[in-house]
């Protein structure tokens, strides 16, 4: 069985946590819009502040920082800082064959790990909650990374 195959349960397996992730990166771009407009501000450059259709009444103070913008950003900007490591790690670590379920509970978990984090961060919870989410996955990450390197230099 070709190991790039979906057919391979194991890189099925890749495949369904690699798109979950950039569904989440790309819906945090929507979720921004989205707030942007229920808020009618956090607008950042100052041709935002044109009257178009989405914007019929635009106002200076749209262009001022707007905490629940801003927290969207950041969580997007903290996915931004960590999913393009795992897109490529799990990749790589699917390469080198490990076992499925070691796969499933890493991969699935790294997933698992983010959208914690996210809803984490989208409800204020404290730092340490955040913080803690964020190191599961980033231990995950680690680990895959380094079972690759293991891997490869074994070979």
């Amino acid at each position: 069985m070709d190991k790039l195959s979906l057919h391979n349960p194991l890189f099925n397996t890749y495949v369904v946590a690699a798109t979950l992730m950039i569904l989440k990166v790309v819906g945090m771009s929507w979720l921004t819009v989205m707030r942007m407009m229920q808020v009618k501000g956090g607008f950042r450059s100052p041709e935002d502040l044109k009257k178009t259709a989405l914007n019929p009444h635009p106002n200076p103070t749209q262009t001022q920082p707007n905490e629940s913008v801003d927290r969207i950003r950041r969580m997007q900007l903290n996915d931004l800082e960590n999913v393009p490591f795992f897109l490529v790690a799990g990749f790589l670590f699917v390469l080198t064959d490990p076992p499925l379920l070691l796969a499933q509970w890493l991969l699935y978990g790294y997933v698992i790990s983010r959208f914690a984090h996210f809803a984490a961060y989208f409800t204020a919870r404290t730092h340490d909650t955040r913080a803690a989410l964020w190191t599961i996955g980033s231990l995950m990450l680690v680990f895959i990374t380094c079972w690759t390197l293991v891997a490869v230099l074994r070979a």
